[in-house]
C-alpha cells in the first residue's frame, strides 16, 4: 500500500510563531513496535524531512492527566513541545508510509481536513469519545499579563 503525502505537508520545523504542523495518524504499514511507542489514541504532529522521512511528536496522556483527556487537548501538548524543540522521549523519525496526515495544527487551532480517517483512528484505539466535535477547533488566545502595580 502506497500513501501518496500531497504537497501541502510542511516541511521542517515551524520557526514562525504562525508556522503549522501537520497531524497524522498511522496507516496499516506501521510497524508493531512504533504503534507501541506512540500508543493507542495519541495525539501525532509533525512534519517532513527532505530525507522523505517525518518527525513526530505525539501525546497520548500516558500518566492520565485530567488537562489531557480530549484528543484535540493531547494535539495541542504535542504541537507545544514541537514547537518549543523541548527534550522529551515522544518523538522520533519514521518511515512516510506509516502515517497519514488528516489535518493541521498552529497556535491558533486545529484544522482537520480528514475528520473520517482521525475518527477511524480513535475507534480502533477504543477512545473515539475523545474525538473532536468538529472540524475546526480555535485555542482561545493566553490571557494578557497581569500588571503589577507598586505601592507607594
Amino acid at each position: 500500500m502506497t500513501v501518496q503525502k500531497g504537497q501541502d505537508l510542511p516541511m521542517g520545523r515551524p520557526d514562525e510563531p504562525d508556522g503549522r504542523a501537520a497531524l497524522f495518524v498511522p496507516t496499516s504499514a506501521i510497524k508493531e513496535e512504533t504503534l507501541t511507542a506512540v500508543r493507542k489514541g495519541a495525539a501525532i504532529v509533525g512534519f517532513g524531512n527532505h530525507d522523505r522521512t517525518l518527525t513526530i511528536y505525539y501525546e497520548s496522556n500516558r500518566f492520565n492527566e485530567p488537562t489531557l483527556v480530549k484528543w484535540e487537548q493531547k494535539a495541542r501538548k504535542a504541537f507545544e513541545r514541537l514547537l518549543d524543540n523541548l527534550p522529551t522521549t515522544s518523538k522520533m523519525t519514521v518511515k512516510m508510509e506509516h502515517f497519514e496526515q488528516v489535518g493541521y495544527v498552529s497556535a491558533k487551532g486545529i484544522i482537520i481536513r480528514r475528520m473520517e480517517k482521525l475518527r477511524g483512528w480513535l475507534e480502533k484505539s477504543d477512545a473515539l469519545e475523545t474525538a473532536p466535535e468538529a472540524e475546526t477547533i480555535e485555542w482561545a488566545p493566553p490571557p494578557p499579563p497581569k500588571k503589577i502595580v507598586a505601592d507607594d
